[in-house]
């Protein structure tokens, strides 16, 4: 899955980055407010974690911004000061969680998996149900009850369609969940990834539409 970090401390920057890389998201770092809101505004993402206190456009206009134009990305706020007024603010302006510095990447983790759970209207770290499902936490595909491992790829492109079932997703719109900046995007790649969920699940797992793209049911 795809997160944008806006983060203009390096050291924390980087830390991060490497992190969620290591937990295989792909990731977009970038440093300003100004970036942050072409970014938000030109792709798709999971996530957004957002330095309050960014140059340029700060954290909280970048979010009131986002929010006022209809933006509804799920926005984790960074902060490196315990200042309850200010992440009130934030919480009312639209941010779905608060997170204080130094950051527990444990606990970063776990906020994530909540705050996409919440976006598809789970409780827990499964999402759809036992016919077909995903488990958040473990990124294991549930199929007719059984469950078994899937690859970071294959668990976002799973996650994107669920996240949308019985809606049709452009090939576009795949490969912007599936690659982040600096990502060579191979013409046939979507195709082939699907090919080997279906070797592996069942040819009836995802639906093609003609011209348009794929779905579940």
């Amino acid at each position: 899955m795809r997160v944008l970090l806006a983060e203009n401390d390096l050291p924390t920057g980087q830390g991060l980055f490497c992190a969620l890389r290591d937990a295989e998201y792909n990731v977009d770092w970038v440093r300003d407010g100004r970036a942050a809101s072409l970014a938000i505004t030109a792709s798709h993402y999971a996530v957004v974690l957002l330095n309050l206190h960014l140059p340029g456009t700060g954290g909280m206009a970048l979010l009131k911004a986002s929010r006022d134009a209809g933006n509804k990305v799920p926005v984790v706020l960074l902060s490196a000061h315990d200042d309850p007024e200010a992440h009130a603010r934030g919480l009312d302006t639209g941010a779905d969680d608060c997170v204080l510095k130094p950051i527990v990447m444990r606990e970063l983790l776990a906020r994530i998996r909540a705050i996409l759970r919440r976006a598809t209207g789970y409780a827990t770290s499964r999402i759809g149900d036992e016919s077909l499902g995903l488990d958040l936490d473990r990124r294991t595909l549930l199929l007719q009850g059984c469950e078994s491992s899937l690859s970071a790829r294959e668990f976002t492109l799973m996650h994107a369609l669920l996240e949308r079932r019985g809606a049709v997703l452009s090939r576009s719109q795949l490969e912007d969940r599936l690659y982040g900046w600096g990502r060579e995007v191979e013409s046939n790649s979507v195709d082939v990834l699907i090919h080997a969920i279906r070797k592996k699940y069942g040819q009836s797992l995802i639906r093609n539409v003609r011209g348009l793209g794929w779905s579940v049911m």
